[in-house]
């Protein structure tokens, strides 16, 4: 790997680290101006234009964007989870809202497999010019594109407002295509700098058109995913598909996995299962209350539970040795 390409992939893990503490915390500072207007009286129209909550959400996704120019995005995708881990934590310090014993364990797992993915993951990029970036696209696009159709026209109307996949999978599929319109973006200001004839190509263009549109309609069917559905079940389900779909589109496109050893293949895939494992704990066990004071008696709770239960049914069985060949055991059921 060259000096360049190394320093691009550290720049792009710092951008993608940062674009997660700055979506993190302005999720709280929304959170703490709505309550400060609500104590006051005001309105959600006045917390828009309070904190910078906006600038900070602004910023990250800005940074997240950029971050997918330098590093492959094998590496900035999952990291999108420690945006989650950030909010969590900070929520537990800046809003007093209790963080409970699962909901620490995900957040070390999250760190954990964040840090095997950085470890694993490819630092350099196959595909270095917009020529290439063209040839990659057109075949995949195409498959991406149908598949785009069929989810919103055919299955969307029929099973959207009862199947959470649904709508989740066509923000997954069409959120690949904005990560490949800022990589082909990424390479396209890369060679600007480098005088090469980037703004007369019309590939440039056409990626900004494809970034605006899949952006907007990504947002759209998330929020309608998160107005059925409860939001513990969207986020951890809608970051698997998103990551998913997305490393899966840059094994295929940017071929970033070619160069990889099997060793970094098995790791990047077992950080990511991590990542995926934290990320449920934070999300399914959020409203337990469970933490190191109370384990045990949570637990001793459990077993009682699955002792009355086990004590509602009680099976005795009949010496059958005395039976006669033609009759048929005999099993008493006794409720108490």
């Amino acid at each position: 790997m060259t000096l360049g390409n190394k320093y691009g992939f550290y720049i792009g893990l710092a951008l993608a680290i940062f674009s997660s503490f700055l979506i993190g915390s302005s999720v709280i500072l929304k959170k703490k101006g709505l309550l400060r207007l609500v104590d006051k009286g005001g309105t959600r129209a006045g917390m828009e234009i309070q904190g910078g909550w906006w600038g900070r959400l602004g910023g990250g996704e800005a940074a997240n964007f950029a971050a997918y120019a330098f590093a492959p995005a094998t590496i900035v995708t999952p990291l999108g989870a420690l945006s989650v881990l950030i909010s969590a934590i900070l929520s537990s310090y800046l809003l007093g809202e209790r963080l409970n014993l699962l909901g620490k364990l995900g957040c070390m797992l999250s760190i954990v497999g964040s840090t095997v993915m950085v470890i694993h993951a490819p630092e350099e990029e196959e595909v270095t010019t917009l020529a290439e970036m063209a040839s990659k696209l057109k075949e995949p696009g195409k498959h991406q594109a149908v598949a785009c159709l069929i989810l919103i026209f055919f299955l969307a109307p029929r099973y959207g407002q009862r199947n959470i996949l649904i709508y989740l999978t066509i923000c997954s599929v069409i959120g690949a295509f904005s990560v490949s319109s800022v990589k082909g973006l990424g390479i396209a200001i890369k060679g600007f700098f480098a005088d090469q004839p980037v703004l007369q190509n019309p590939l440039p263009w056409i990626l900004i058109l494809t970034l605006v549109a899949s952006v907007t309609t990504q947002i759209n069917y998330l929020n309608k995913a998160l107005d059925i559905f409860n939001t513990s079940l969207v986020f951890p389900i809608y970051y698997v598909l998103f990551t998913t779909i997305v490393i899966t589109t840059s094994i295929i496109l940017f071929k970033e996995w070619v160069a990889m050893s099997v060793v970094d293949i098995i790791g990047t895939v077992c950080g990511f299962l991590t990542i995926i494992l934290g990320v449920f704990l934070l999300h399914a066990f959020k409203d337990m209350d469970i933490h190191l004071g109370n384990l045990p008696q949570v637990l001793q709770n459990s077993d009682q539970a699955s002792a009355i239960k086990d004590d509602k049914n009680i099976l005795i069985e009949v010496d059958n040795s005395g039976m006669i060949a033609d009759d048929k055991p005999k099993v008493f059921m006794i409720y108490t």
